[in-house]
This record gives C-alpha cells, structure tokens and sequence, in this order.
C-alpha cells in the first residue's frame, strides 16, 4: 500500500513513471550572485543547464522568494532560473537619489544576467511586474523566446479598472489621486499584508498565504530609500501601457508557445485580462483558477502540474 501511494504522489506532482529510476527527483537549488553592469544580481538556480530553461520573473513586492515551492517542481527535468529584479531581494539597490528606477533598467539587468550565465533560450514565466520585465526581453531577443507562461501579467487594457489605469497612468503626478504620500502607504508593511497577499483570499483559507512572504518582503522595505525604489516604478509603470499595442502585435506576428494560468478573483489584473490574450494567440492554454493575484501562493501544486504538462507538449 505505501508504495502504491508513493508512486502515485511521485506521479502526480513529479510527472514520472512506475520506474522508481525514472522519477524526475526536485535538483538542489542553488543561491548565486553575478555582477552585472556593475551592479550585483542575485539568482536561484537549480536543474541540469543541459535541459531547456525556465525564467521565472517576479512581480511586486516580492522576490525570487515567491517562486520557493515551485522551483523543486520543475528541477528534475528543467533548468530553472529565478533572478531577483535590480532594487529587489538580495539583488543590489543603488541610490534612487542617483539611479532612475525604470522597468527599461530591469529588464536591462536580467538581459546581461542571462548573456552573463550564457542561456541561449528561454521559456519565460511572468507574473505582475514580470511581466513589463518579460515582454521588453521577448521584444529584444525574440530568437530565444521558446514560450511563455502567463500568471496574472497584464498586457491588455480588458484587465484594468478605470481606476487601475489612472492610478498606472498618473502616479505620482503632482493634482493626481495618487500623489507620493499615497504611493509609500503601497509599500508599508500592512498594506504588503492587507492589501495585496490576504486581499484575494477566502477568510477560511487564509491558512494557504505564508506569512513567510511578507516577512520576506517587509525585510527588504524598511528604509525609506528601498521604499522609494519601489515607488519609482509605480510612477514608471504609465511606460508599460503605453507598450500594450508593441507587446500584443509581438504576441500577433510571433505566436509563441503560450500557457496562461489565471488567478481569477484578481481585482487588480482581472480576469477579462487574461481573456484578452486569446485575441491574439488563439492557439494559447488557458486556465482561470480558484484563485487571486497571488495564485502561486494559493495553488502551487496545481499551477506546476499546468507547466509541466504544457511543457511536454510543446
């Protein structure tokens, strides 16, 4: 009985075989730094660099963190790649007094990480800010893009408010409903908490969020000068919108591989957002999963058996 439900739980979370020597084990994930155009950027990595790789992109507030139950997932039968983003993580935050934080900067930094480690090609999982990170690798290097997999990463204006947009477009902006004082109250402590990972989440689920993640997060937000790093990428985020019709005629003319996992209670990307998607890549998976921005925190189990079977038949 015990190895009947070892080779079923092997199987259902590592995609293997009835042959134990066929078992697709998690890799040891390792905790790296590189320095890239004089700036140290910190990475995990885990998995044989031999198979194809997978580049995970954070969004906000998090880090590479956010992708610790997913990784050993998919190590046993990819390279996997999680970097965290310039001003992020244990990645290096130069002064915003004297570096201008931009989404252009970033994904800056991620392209020389990847030139860097030499990764000739890449299936890229965005989720939130990875996703104006992901696109502007995409359009850069469309030769290494082998697909994309798509969690709660906007590209279309069906997935934003009315209010969501303005906020995008007008952070920041002296008479804007979202002057600066407003925009530090969105990297305190208790909105982190409140407002982003328990906001999508029933009352009697709250025991899926790890309060590991906004300890995490907390951690690299205390100062005001890390606070101000963030909040110099809201006031940047108008450039991401403004790029939608790039990156969806991109998606139009280059139909890459694509699988789009959903949290769908998500009231920031909504769900009419990853509908969108399908404009221009009818041939894309999609799934709208019980779940909110956060879905990986929620449903890591189910979100990894999507890759994986998106993988194998691609």
């Amino acid at each position: 009985m015990r190895s009947i439900l070892f080779l079923l739980l092997c199987s259902f979370a590592f995609g293997c075989s009835s042959k134990r020597e066929s078992i697709a084990w998690p890799a040891k994930t390792f905790y790296r730094y590189y320095v890239v155009n004089g700036y140290k950027m910190f990475y995990r990595e885990a998995g044989d660099p031999g198979q194809p790789t997978i580049l995970l992109l954070h969004g906000f507030p998090s880090s590479s963190h956010a992708y610790r139950e997913l990784i050993p997932m998919l190590s046993g039968k990819y390279h996997v790649l999680a970097p965290d983003n310039l001003g992020s993580g244990f990645s290096d935050r130069p002064d915003p007094a004297q570096t201008r934080y931009t989404f252009d900067l970033l994904a800056q930094q991620i392209d020389g990480l990847m030139d860097a480690l030499k990764v000739e090609s890449y299936y890229i999982y965005m989720h939130d800010f990875g996703a104006p990170v992901g696109y502007r690798l995409a359009l850069k290097n469309p030769e290494k893009l082998k697909g994309l997999i798509i969690q709660n990463a906007n590209a279309y204006m069906e997935g934003l408010s009315d209010q969501r947009r303005e906020f995008f477009m007008t952070a920041g902006d002296e008479g804007s409903a979202f002057p600066i004082e407003k925009l530090y109250d969105h990297v305190s402590r208790e909105f982190i908490i409140n407002n982003q990972y328990l906001r999508d989440v029933k009352q009697n689920e709250i025991d899926r969020m790890s309060p590991d993640t906004w300890t995490h997060d907390s951690v690299f937000l205390q100062s005001k000068k890390d606070q101000r790093i963030q909040v110099e990428l809201f006031r940047d985020y108008r450039s991401n919108l403004l790029l939608y019709p790039a990156w969806q005629e991109f998606l139009r003319s280059r139909q890459p591989p694509t699988l789009i996992v959903w949290g769908k209670h998500d009231p920031v990307f909504m769900a009419p957002g990853a509908t969108a998607y399908l404009r221009d890549l009818p041939d894309a998976e999609l799934h709208l999963i019980d779940a909110g921005h956060f879905a990986l925190e929620e449903s890591p189990y189910q979100i990894a058996r999507l890759i994986l079977e998106f993988l194998e038949n691609t």
